[in-house]
């Protein structure tokens, strides 16, 4: 196997495919197709993120959710297509890198890879 099909964080070479994203067997590391390259990972260790589609995400911007989300700790669902007003860029250690407060919902902690710069 080449190193694009291994794990950017851990380097796990028993990756799998679900859906439109990769996932890591040994450290639960998710990362979309497009993200595989060296370059986005290099960026991403050094405060640069980008939303779904590769856009740069600054703090203040409007985005907008690619895929229904489930809040975890109950039923909540948010779904696809709620744009979300503000966001805040935060160093999240779990992949949630994005601070927003949605309507209905309230304050949360979304992926990068799960939205869209609007």
């Amino acid at each position: 196997m080449n190193d694009e099909h291994k794990c950017p964080q851990c380097g796990c070479e028993h990756i799998y495919q679900d859906g439109g994203l990769w996932v890591c067997p040994e450290c639960a590391h998710e990362w979309n197709e497009f993200s595989t390259s060296a370059t986005d990972a290099d960026a991403g260790g050094s405060g640069v993120i980008h939303d779904a589609n590769g856009n740069v995400l600054a703090d203040g911007d409007t985005i907008t959710v690619t895929k229904d989300l489930k809040v975890k700790g109950s039923s909540l669902v948010v779904k696809s297509g709620t744009k979300v007003k503000n966001i805040k860029l935060v160093d999240g250690t779990d992949g949630h890198n994005i601070a927003c407060k949605i309507s209905g919902i309230g304050a949360m902690n979304l992926k990068s890879e799960f939205v869209k710069k609007s």
